[in-house]
């Protein structure tokens, strides 16, 4: 049997934290008594700087049940550190790890079945959406054109799979070979490699709280994901750059002909709309080009993604 470890990131989740230990826990413990994992299996709740009681929480289960794991960042470093901390520290103990959120919005009752996939082989297991019934038209519309978007831009990148996956030791190794500091685990884990598969649920309704992503993170989250895995959003500005070149071309040859021609053209509304169209996007343009090179700055750092400042756990 292998040793499984799950990875919650928690930031401020003191409303589900009661809850969530308790299922999670009965969860393992029936996987246990099952004979599918090691009984030295744990569940690491990884404290995304919270501002709540989160590691107040996280500290008394630890000191009650063996099972669970305390990982306490020094601040808020967001969800994928948060994400990647625990997988930094679970690879030292465990054969197989699964992350989840700390709302339980993941199906949890499927960890038995991407268990039962890593024995048949995988090292990558993702959780799919089998629909998205529990958003709303907005969302869901956003989120599939999200991922059509990123695959038109030459990402790969699993259809309707957030970060509830199980991953192999070794495929959490080859995870962290990837050393840049703008973090999109979506994108970065189909590149891994190795045998992968997914299993499909059904997502619920969060369990209590705040949901932490609200419009203006998804928005900002997705515009990562693309920067960090495309270049086409630079060569669609080099393409509008060209066609904005031929177009002010032929403005010139008109221009040039009509005052051959004699005819008088006052023009200001087409000169006033020009010059606010190719003001716009060179501005828009100029922003993509400065997202790029925004990111070759933070990457040329080498500041470290997160810092650990405390780790709370027990061997059997």
């Amino acid at each position: 049997m292998d040793k499984l470890w799950l990875v919650v990131p928690c930031y401020n989740e003191e409303a589900v934290l009661p809850e969530t230990s308790k299922r999670l826990y009965k969860i393992m413990a029936d996987l246990i008594i099952n004979k599918k994992i090691d009984p030295a299996s744990k569940i690491a709740f990884v404290n995304d700087g919270s501002k709540d009681n989160t590691w107040q929480l996280i500290e008394k289960y630890h000191s009650n049940i063996d099972m669970f794991v305390g990982i306490n960042l020094s601040r808020n470093k967001g969800h994928q550190n948060a994400l990647l901390a625990g997988l930094t520290v679970a690879r030292k103990h465990a054969d197989m790890v699964i992350t989840l959120d700390a709302d339980l919005q993941d199906d949890i009752n499927v960890i038995p079945e991407f268990v039962d996939k890593y024995y048949e082989g995988n090292d990558i297991v993702y959780g799919v959406r089998n629909n998205r019934d529990t958003d709303t038209g907005f969302k869901r519309n956003t989120a599939q054109g999200f991922y059509k978007f990123m695959k038109l831009l030459g990402v790969e990148i699993v259809n309707n799979h957030a970060d509830y996956r199980l991953m192999s030791k070794r495929a959490i190794d080859g995870l962290l070979e990837y050393k840049e500091v703008n973090v999109f685990l979506r994108g970065i884990v189909p590149q891994i490699g190795f045998p992968s598969t997914v299993v499909e649920y059904k997502r619920a309704e969060r369990l209590a709280g705040e949901s932490k992503y609200p419009l203006k993170k998804m928005l900002a989250f997705a515009f990562d994901g693309i920067t960090s895995f495309s270049v086409k959003p630079l060569r669609i500005s080099l393409f509008l750059g060209l066609i904005s070149f031929f177009v002010a071309i032929g403005i010139f040859v008109y221009s040039i002909v009509q005052l051959i021609l004699g005819n008088t053209v006052s023009g200001w509304t087409s000169i006033t709309i020009s010059i606010w169209a190719l003001g716009g996007l060179q501005l828009l343009m100029l922003g993509i080009v400065g997202e790029y090179i925004g990111k070759i700055y933070l990457e040329s750092k080498h500041r470290p993604k997160f810092i650990i400042e405390e780790v709370l756990f027990k061997e059997f």
